[in-house]
């Protein structure tokens, strides 16, 4: 059969939830007696599994007739190497925000090899230790214990230093924007109305004063409009966004430097204080990960490298 090009075409898969159960309990019929022991509806699962594999079946089939084709599991990731002309195409989870569905495949794969499908520019974050070891994240960068376990560290931008003791730092890109940061934004959103406003008729409501913001009224306005423009910045933007998860003030730890921008001028440094299990994770992958020892420095900033998300 006469490919349309010899260029690598790699597709990305994932487990379902089927076959995670399945690797688990060793069988099919033990992991649905797990899920419906527990009052779950095995039968979604199942759907959910069936829908996915033919999906990726479909890609395949559709992949195979285009170019070279190579089918990669999202595990082996860490590992892999990617060619500077490869297409990669991800069949994802249900519930995400996708641009294409697998009929798509046919009309746009021939576009993009003819480079006549837009693209847009993607910045990427770029952890870099002492030790010259290096991650890369399309989404966002986790700092923080690897455990349920504070993270205790040093953090540093410009003139600015602080001894801090959280839940780990989340360093976002614009891409990653109206994922995970936003979730903690919310969130931080909702808690500070709720301990500013309790229910006074609720058993044990909260009566604190709502959670200060530092500084002055002009820059609790900044930070508040920082906040707001955080929720989902452009994907090609010249700078990355940190907030830091439940920063626990004490005489010896402090909680200022809290969410604010990363850029290549403005960098950001954090000194590791923990006595073992701090990682540095990108995009969630928890089997690949940069250890962060005590005294380990990790350099954050946005990457020289750029990547392209076919639109």
């Amino acid at each position: 059969m006469r490919r349309l090009t010899d260029t690598k075409l790699i597709l990305v898969t994932r487990p379902t939830r089927v076959a995670e159960l399945k690797r688990r309990f060793n069988t099919l019929a033990q992991a649905q007696f797990y899920v419906s022991h527990l009052g779950q509806d095995f039968s979604d699962y199942e759907r959910e599994d069936e829908r996915y594999a033919k999906a990726v079946q479909d890609v395949r089939n559709t992949l195979e007739t285009l170019g070279r084709f190579q089918s990669v599991d999202r595990s082996f990731l860490p590992n892999f190497v990617f060619g500077p002309d490869d297409v990669v195409v991800v069949v994802g989870q249900d519930g995400l925000l996708l641009p294409f569905v697998v009929s798509d495949l046919d009309r746009v794969v021939p576009e993009v090899l003819r480079k006549e499908r837009p693209t847009k520019a993607v910045t990427m974050a770029q952890a870099t230790l002492n030790t010259g070891e290096t991650r890369y994240a399309v989404n966002d960068l986790f700092i923080g214990p690897r455990s349920h376990t504070s993270a205790r560290y040093i953090i540093e931008q410009g003139q600015r230093s602080e001894n801090q003791s959280s839940s780990g730092l989340i360093v976002s890109t614009g891409l990653g924007s109206t994922g995970w940061l936003t979730s903690l934004l919310v969130g931080a959103s909702a808690i500070s109305r709720s301990v500013g406003n309790p229910d006074p008729g609720e058993p044990g409501a909260l009566s604190a004063r709502p959670p200060r913001l530092p500084g002055s009224t002009s820059s609790r306005r900044a930070t508040q409009s920082q906040t707001r423009a955080a929720h989902g910045f452009p994907w090609d933007a010249s700078h990355l966004c940190f907030t830091v998860r439940g920063p626990f003030p004490s005489k010896t730890t402090q909680e200022e430097m809290v969410f604010g921008r990363v850029t290549a001028s403005a960098p950001l440094t954090l000194i590791s204080q923990m006595p073992g299990n701090g990682v540095i994770l990108s995009d969630g992958i928890e089997a690949d990960f940069l250890e962060f020892r005590p005294g380990a420095r990790a350099t954050i900033a946005p990457a020289q490298r750029q990547g392209h998300l076919v639109i």
